[in-house]
């Protein structure tokens, strides 16, 4: 169960470079596991949201991140995209039991 976090749990964890969540089952889906190929992309990837980088999202996207992970509550949205590597989503559910990698026509 998600709980709160304190506004200096969460900078201690930012500046040690723990995750800020947890994530729950991860899986990916198909497309993302055919465009990304062995799986050590979307594992990067999921490393970089557990840390706070949620790739390219505006302002207003990342707030609502970062109040979803200190209010232990909310979905969590990470966008990355670049070079040969088309645009990938990772979600992690309101609730933390699930965190999904996958494509946005799979959304």
């Amino acid at each position: 169960m998600p709980t709160v976090m304190t506004e200096e749990e969460y900078a201690h964890r930012v500046a040690a470079g723990e995750p800020l969540f947890e994530t729950g089952k991860i899986v990916a889906t198909q497309g993302v596991m055919e465009v990304l190929g062995s799986g050590m992309q979307a594992k990067v990837l999921i490393m970089r949201h557990l840390s706070g980088d949620f790739g390219n999202l505006d302002k207003e996207d990342i707030e609502a991140n970062n109040a979803s992970i200190r209010s232990g509550e909310g979905m969590i949205l990470s966008s990355y995209e670049g070079g040969e590597m088309p645009k990938v989503y990772v979600i992690t559910e309101h609730d933390r039991s699930v965190t999904t990698v996958l494509l946005p026509e799979e959304y």
